[in-house]
């Protein structure tokens, strides 16, 4: 699973079906991606920083909803490398 060029954030969510909370698609394509494609570099206090080898651009796993049972589902956004470098002290991140 590659994620496509245009694509700068992946947002996931939780959803009732049959009465049960379950994983959207994108939520499950987030797991997916961070487990078997994306490379893991950083971690910071509630987020993972990742690269992506195919392109070499390097995305934040985060949890955009603090109000909610461990930060709600995860999202994934496209840090650019200076960003990457001031948030997770790298002093150097793999080359594209």
């Amino acid at each position: 699973m590659e994620i496509r060029p245009e694509e700068s954030l992946i947002t996931g969510a939780w959803v009732l079906v049959g009465g049960r909370v379950v994983n959207d698609e994108s939520l499950e394509r987030i797991h997916s991606l961070v487990s078997g494609h994306l490379e893991r570099v950083a971690t910071g206090n509630w987020e993972i920083l990742y690269r992506d080898p195919r392109d070499g651009r390097y995305w934040e796993m985060f949890h955009p909803h603090g109000e909610m049972h461990g930060g709600g589902p995860a999202s994934l956004r496209v840090l650019d490398v200076e960003a990457a470098r001031e948030k997770y002290g790298v002093d150097r991140l793999p080359a594209k």
